[in-house]
């Protein structure tokens, strides 16, 4: 967003702006794919505070809790504790935000069950299918692809969130449900918020140990996948299976 535009509309009050400049307005003309984040949370505020009109509150909730998933997560006392939000609009705003939450469960949940008997041909078609199912790429999370032996979809599941580590990963928990599902095999997958899919020495650490956990208990570590928004590195391509 501009800085000189967002400048602009400090010092005006909302009703005093351009009309289509407005956010409801703007919504209603334009649709929300031309509304920025602090102008749909605008609307939901209605009203600024003394200082700070509703716009540059709407402003600095997004600057506060730099990513959504941070403001989304505030409880209704939490909320509450910013100048110029009250009961009502805490409350308001946490259901706002929890049906957005289960609106993108419900989209995850459909993407996880039209992968059910896939068949995963190849690194780049697992990277695919996997990445459609991440709720959060702002964090790593650590995932599971049960496979049978015709390479088709058993079971996915999410087996931890936050920092890989060969200490963290446990074969346990990473073949369970494979063992539940009998699979035959198993490809594994963790994400690289940094963009960049090179492995770390850890994540080597983590392959080396599952592989030897999957030849004991004969269900196979096909591959170890690190995956970002447009990359992959697949560990079977480049020889660490």
């Amino acid at each position: 967003m501009d800085s000189d535009y967002i400048n602009e509309i400090s010092r005006q009050k909302v009703k005093e702006m351009d009309k289509d400049s407005r956010p409801r307005e703007k919504l209603q003309k334009f649709g929300c794919t031309a509304m920025e984040n602090y102008e749909l949370i605008a609307i939901l505020l209605r009203t600024g505070r003394k200082g700070m009109n509703v716009l540059e509150l709407a402003q600095y909730l997004i600057r506060k809790y730099e990513r959504l998933e941070k403001l989304f997560n505030l409880t209704v006392d939490e909320l509450k504790k910013i100048k110029g939000i009250g009961l009502a609009k805490a409350t308001e705003l946490l259901a706002t935000f929890c049906l957005a939450k289960r609106y993108h469960q419900e989209l995850i949940e459909n993407e996880r069950r039209k992968l059910y008997n896939k068949k995963i041909d190849s690194p780049a078609t697992a990277a695919e299918e996997v990445r459609r199912l991440m709720i959060d790429d702002t964090k790593e999370g650590f995932f599971v692809l049960c496979l049978d032996a015709k390479n088709r979809v058993l079971d996915y599941e999410i087996v931890s969130s936050g920092t890989l580590t060969a200490s963290l990963v446990h074969p346990r928990e990473t073949f369970r449900t494979a063992i539940k599902r009998n699979a035959a095999g198993i490809i594994v997958f963790h994400n690289h918020p940094s963009g960049d899919p090179t492995p770390s020495e850890d994540d080597i650490k983590v392959t080396r140990k599952l592989f030897e956990a999957g030849n004991i208990i004969d269900i196979k570590l096909i591959d170890h996948i690190i995956i970002t928004r447009e990359k992959y590195f697949s560990m079977k391509d480049k020889g660490y299976i």
